[in-house]
């Protein structure tokens, strides 16, 4: 077990129906109880992916940070009355038919939300020039089709944020794709309200991190349709999924952003560091299973992702 901390959560095994496992979440069906409808339990375990693979080191407490970091958000987002979202109780004693073991699991590191048909669209609004992005504008000049001023720098302030939509990918990379192609899938209205929904959520957001030492570069939304107490899909669209956290979003410390390089950033930077250069020596080459993270690798890992929930809230 790694000094960091006790007790990490790798995985969850709950009596609770449609368990399915993404890279960092565990994911269950909830049947109805009381006036809540059908939910699902969103479970933030430890584990850590990079380059798409998961590692087989935890980072102890990871999975609280973001519930946390999350949470607070979706209370923030709730006042700016701008949509609805899933959230429903953040209390493992809300989820039904667990032991008190199996509540214990979930302290900190969960959230019940609404049931929901995602729209398999990941709604991206970047206020930066990075990442993909920057790779494509070297190439083109532009960022999911949308053209962009000559001669931008490496991570350099964009002039206004801009919308650009990917493909929600269930396994693998997510692609960029341009705004038709996103309404070719989702609907043209939608697609309308969701991306004005969503810049407006990534300035807000942006606004208030930056006040707080964090440059919020960019960061990707998720949003589904609500499922009535019947099953039946309604109209209500919803914002799902986890929202403004170190996973879904780039944080970077304001103090040290300069635009023309790379920046430092409140994720997990010391992983990936740590893996390219295990890349460059021959020693992995970016396919499963990934290696043992050193102790200092998590330990690294964890503090930026408490700085980043400290400084925000």
């Amino acid at each position: 077990m790694h000094a960091a901390t006790s007790s990490p959560v790798w995985a969850t095994d709950l009596p609770l129906q449609n368990r399915r496992q993404g890279k960092v979440r565990d994911i269950y069906q909830v049947p109805p109880a009381g006036d809540r409808g059908s939910s699902v339990l969103i479970v933030a375990t430890d584990r850590v992916s990079a380059f798409d693979v998961v590692m087989p080191s935890p980072v102890p407490g990871k999975g609280r940070e973001l519930t946390a970091i999350s949470t607070k958000w979706f209370d923030m987002i709730r006042e700016w009355d701008l949509i609805g979202d899933h959230l429903c109780s953040t209390d493992p004693k809300d989820v039904p038919g667990l032991d008190e073991s199996e509540q214990a699991q979930l302290e900190g590191r969960m959230m019940l939300g609404r049931a929901a048909r995602v729209i398999p669209i990941e709604f991206v609004v970047r206020g930066y020039i990075t990442g993909s992005g920057w790779k494509e504008y070297l190439a083109e000049g532009t960022v999911c089709g949308i053209t962009l001023p000559t001669g931008l720098r490496h991570c350099a302030k964009l002039p206004e944020p801009i919308f650009t939509p990917a493909t929600k990918a269930e396994e693998g990379h997510d692609e960029n794709i341009d705004f038709e192609t996103a309404c070719s899938v989702a609907g043209r209205d939608v697609m309308n309200r969701l991306r004005d929904v969503s810049v407006e959520i990534y300035r807000r957001a942006a606004e208030y991190a930056i006040e707080r030492g964090i440059i919020l570069a960019d960061t990707k939304f998720e949003f589904g349709y609500a499922i009535d107490d019947a099953g039946n899909e309604t109209d209500e669209i919803m914002l799902i999924d986890e929202v403004l956290t170190p996973d879904s979003s780039r944080f970077w410390p304001a103090e040290d952003y300069e635009v023309g390089r790379d920046q430092d950033s409140f994720d997990k930077q010391y992983v990936r560091n740590h893996l390219e250069g295990l890349v460059s020596s021959g020693l992995w080459d970016k396919t499963p299973p990934g290696p043992e993270l050193p102790d200092d690798v998590v330990v690294n890992t964890l503090s930026r992702y408490r700085e980043a929930h400290q400084r925000l809230f």
